[in-house]
């Protein structure tokens, strides 16, 4: 294992615990900022602004602002927790890939890149999953308890 200094060594224990805190630490960041910046204020303002909400995939105005929240608050709550965290990705994925390239597509790089990188946690989450600090790891290790 490549380490860039010999006596620094990490057991494989404690590489996991820091794998485990560093996924907390991101968790935590992409979904608060995801529900306070962006999905708390579209709750908030969903009767006065549901029909004027951009409908970039032609469901409706109300139907895609409800969709938007749908993944700005309960995912971006989910992925805090860490509770269903891959299934919860995913559609936080798909509205960061609708901001980028259908909502700000004829816009300037400047303004997909905000999409691009609340994206990025997302897309890491769903491949490594929530880590041992989350409800996810909680429920997997009480499932093994009870089949022991």
């Amino acid at each position: 294992m490549f380490s860039l200094c010999s006596k620094c060594n990490l057991s494989d224990e404690r590489r996991s615990q820091l794998t485990s805190v560093g996924l907390l630490i991101l968790r935590l960041y992409a979904g608060g900022m995801m529900f306070f910046a962006h999905g708390l204020g579209k709750f908030q303002s969903f009767g006065e602004k549901s029909s004027m909400f951009p409908d970039p995939l032609g469901v409706g105005s109300p139907l895609s602002m409800g969709m938007a929240i749908g993944a700005e608050v309960f995912c971006s709550l989910a992925i805090i927790l860490g509770l269903a965290t891959r299934a919860a990705a995913l559609p936080l994925i798909v509205t960061m890939l609708v901001a980028a390239f259908i909502i700000h597509g004829d816009d300037p790089w400047a303004k997909k890149e905000f999409a691009l990188m609340h994206l990025l946690p997302y897309l890491v989450l769903l491949f490594t999953g929530a880590g041992a600090y989350s409800l996810d790891a909680r429920c997997k290790n009480r499932c093994k308890l009870e089949e022991e």
